[in-house]
């Protein structure tokens, strides 16, 4: 298993298998890496950066990744709770990370007032997270299920949900011009117009 050592860069590397939990990291950065089968749990990564990383089926659950970097980076298969997404350091002149979920669990996590679009979910499980004043247009979060997550000034503008379900999206206040929804799913949102549906 490869160490890894503070203010070290690893480029084009392949962690398998690596434990890595309740450790504690600083000034790394990671280029063209893959992540398989690797447990970070409750680790601290702080000021290191991740470039075009790919981490599958990995366990990323409460990790701290205060002032860290993230660009074009994807995670597949893996579990995510109670991750603070806000501590990462996201460049204010830069809009579209390339950030990637797939088929993921982020339960308890938050997104709290970040701009991050072209945000791709898909066949994640968000229970209990934070998007409240977000920027997510033009993301997908498709075939997701956002059990009790917080939508609250948020700007959905152009996000395809298709095929996810259980969100609660006040459409007054939030914004959801041009956002796609799946037409079952849809009659929530009028809950918030105070409309009552009957057969």
């Amino acid at each position: 298993m490869k160490v890894l050592v503070d203010g070290e860069s690893y480029l084009d590397i392949l962690f398998e298998k690596h434990v890595g939990s309740h450790k504690h990291f600083n000034h790394i950065e990671f280029e063209d890496c893959q992540f398989v089968d690797c447990d970070f749990s409750e680790t601290q990564f702080k000021n290191c950066k991740f470039l075009n990383c790919i981490f599958e089926r990995c366990n990323f659950s409460l990790v701290d990744l205060s002032n860290s970097k993230l660009f074009e980076v994807r995670f597949q298969d893996s579990k995510l709770i109670g991750v603070d997404w806000a501590k990462a350091e996201w460049a204010i002149y830069h809009l579209d990370f390339e950030l990637n979920f797939t088929r993921c669990i982020l339960n308890d996590s938050s997104f709290f007032g970040l701009k991050l679009h072209e945000l791709v979910l898909d066949e994640c499980k968000l229970h209990d997270v934070d998007f409240r004043e977000g920027d997510f247009t033009h993301s997908s979060m498709t075939y997701c299920n956002f059990r009790h997550s917080l939508f609250m000034r948020t700007n959905l503008q152009g996000v395809d949900f298709s095929d996810s379900e259980e969100y609660v999206i006040d459409v007054f206040e939030n914004n959801v011009k041009k956002a796609r929804f799946s037409r079952s799913e849809a009659l929530s949102l009028l809950e918030s117009l105070g409309v009552e549906l009957v057969d």
